[in-house]
């Protein structure tokens, strides 16, 4: 049993400048490896999300004359908020995500940087001169665009980085001069609750509105209510396909910026250096519990070194261990919750049933909760270990004839976030760049490598739009175009 978490925090929902208690209710945060309690989470409703609504749109005429000077001093100061309580946002995370206390701390790492990465983004916000007088009805005038908030924002997070996803669409949005509505996943509030409150702190200290930043929890009700109003400026989400696609119907004709997951593939080529290729597949298809959008799922291995790479794989297998996720050592604990503890387990068996074959682990352990870390190989097409996102700690690796045939394959996918390949051929290196239908392609690393400050996003069912401080903002701003004839 684990310490139960004492909230630094306010109970209730931080909500039209309070934190209001009337009518929130509360649920039980368990901790995913032994089931104990956290802490009790706030749980608001629709008329929470109309509240919050009404308050942001009030507070989003602040946002947008905040000079940049403002901006900066508010991401600075959550920057040094954060970084005065880093190990218990590491403790924290921990327990209401089950994932390794490894990958918490990168986390947290990932989480500073990109406050203050946010905060020197400001500087660069500008606009351009446009040469109007290229066509004759121009003549004589000026003309030059800039960049103004989209409107109050609403900021949706998936459960697996709640503290990281959630400052990848608060940051932007206040660097923007965006007010914005963040809503946590249901399994994984605290760390969220708790760093909105630290931004209002901020906020306060500055003498400034605290709804420029609010926090609204609960389930699809609220969420819809949030998507469809049609005063917001723009919904950013992080989640399922399905859901992404049902708040892209309903938030339209407003911005939507979706990231959607993965199936991602890493390439073996021919010529790779395979102990490094197979380092990468342990390094990055089990980290933070294979609940990761772009955690290798699937690896297409030229045949001419099939069976050298998957003894590789196999061999290094026994570095992924398994256990307390407080443990530094560990490298996998339970899942988020029983109900993703057997779906996976469901898929593992359908892919064994269709012909492919465990290589290591496919069973539960840790008295049932656990999934161990696992690898298939030659997972046909048409199940879902292969086809989906599993979102566990499975590995599936499939033998190909040539390079042609794995990019084939990997585009095959009706995901594209990011993929990788292995080679020691600079041609074979572009090939991939130019051909695989991704938003990212990785050279001679883990395919979940992520630059906090690099454009991220993917293509067809990963989603639409790009994080990234830069590019966020950028999605979070529309352009004014000034015209001007002088008199």
């Amino acid at each position: 049993m684990t310490d139960a978490f004492v909230p630094a925090y306010p109970a209730g929902l931080p909500i039209a400048g309070q934190w209001i208690t009337d009518g929130v209710a509360t649920v039980d945060v368990l901790f995913p490896y032994d089931g104990s309690v956290v802490a009790k989470a706030p749980v608001g409703n629709v008329e929470h999300a109309k509240l919050a609504l009404d308050a942001g749109l009030r507070a989003q005429p602040v946002a947008a004359r905040l000079s940049a000077a403002q901006r900066r001093d508010i991401l600075l100061g959550v920057h040094a908020e954060l970084a005065a309580r880093r190990s218990e946002f590491e403790d924290l995370l921990v327990l209401e995500t089950g994932k390794p206390l490894f990958d918490c701390r990168i986390e947290v790492e990932r989480t500073l940087f990109t406050w203050l990465s946010t905060a020197e983004e400001i500087s660069h916000q500008r606009g351009e001169t446009v040469p109007l007088d290229l066509q004759p009805s121009g003549v004589g005038m000026i003309g030059y665009w800039t960049r103004k908030p989209v409107g109050l924002v609403v900021g949706i997070a998936g459960f697996n980085y709640p503290l990281l996803l959630a400052t990848h669409k608060i940051a932007p949005c206040i660097a923007a001069g965006c007010a914005v509505i963040a809503k946590p996943a249901p399994n994984t509030p605290l760390a969220t609750v708790w760093l909105v409150y630290l931004i209002q702190t901020v906020l306060q200290r500055l003498s400034l509105t605290v709804d420029l930043v609010q926090l609204v929890t609960g389930g699809v009700e609220v969420g819809h209510t949030l998507t469809s109003d049609p005063r917001i400026g723009a919904v950013s989400f992080t989640g399922s396909a399905a859901v992404g696609h049902q708040i892209a119907k309903d938030c339209a004709p407003r911005k939507v910026l979706l990231e959607l997951g993965s199936s991602s593939a890493l390439i073996v080529a021919a010529d790779a250096n395979l102990v490094k290729a197979a380092d990468a597949v342990i390094r990055g298809g089990f980290y933070a519990n294979g609940q990761a959008c772009i955690s290798i799922q699937r690896v297409l291995v030229e045949a001419a070194v099939a069976d050298e790479f998957g003894a590789l794989v196999l061999a290094g297998m026994p570095r992924v261990l398994l256990g307390d996720p407080r443990d530094i050592a560990t490298r996998v604990a339970p899942l988020i919750n029983a109900a993703a503890t057997a779906r996976v387990l469901d898929w593992v068996n359908e892919a064994v049933d269709a012909g492919a074959k465990v290589g290591g682990g496919g069973a539960v352990v840790n008295s049932g909760t656990a999934v161990a870390p696992t690898v298939l190989f030659d997972v046909p097409d048409g199940v879902r270990a292969w086809d989906e996102e599993i979102f566990g700690p499975v590995v599936a690796i499939r033998t190909v004839p040539d390079l042609d045939t794995a990019i084939a394959v990997a585009n095959a996918s009706r995901y594209g976030l990011q993929a990788s390949i292995f080679t020691r051929s600079l041609a074979t290196a572009f090939r991939a760049i130019e051909e695989l239908e991704v938003g990212g392609v990785v050279v001679n690393e883990i395919p979940g490598f992520r630059s906090d400050i690099m454009p991220y996003g993917g293509v067809k069912d990963s989603g639409i739009g790009r994080e990234g401080p830069r590019f966020a903002i950028e999605e979070l701003t529309v352009t004014r175009m000034a015209i001007i004839r002088p008199e």
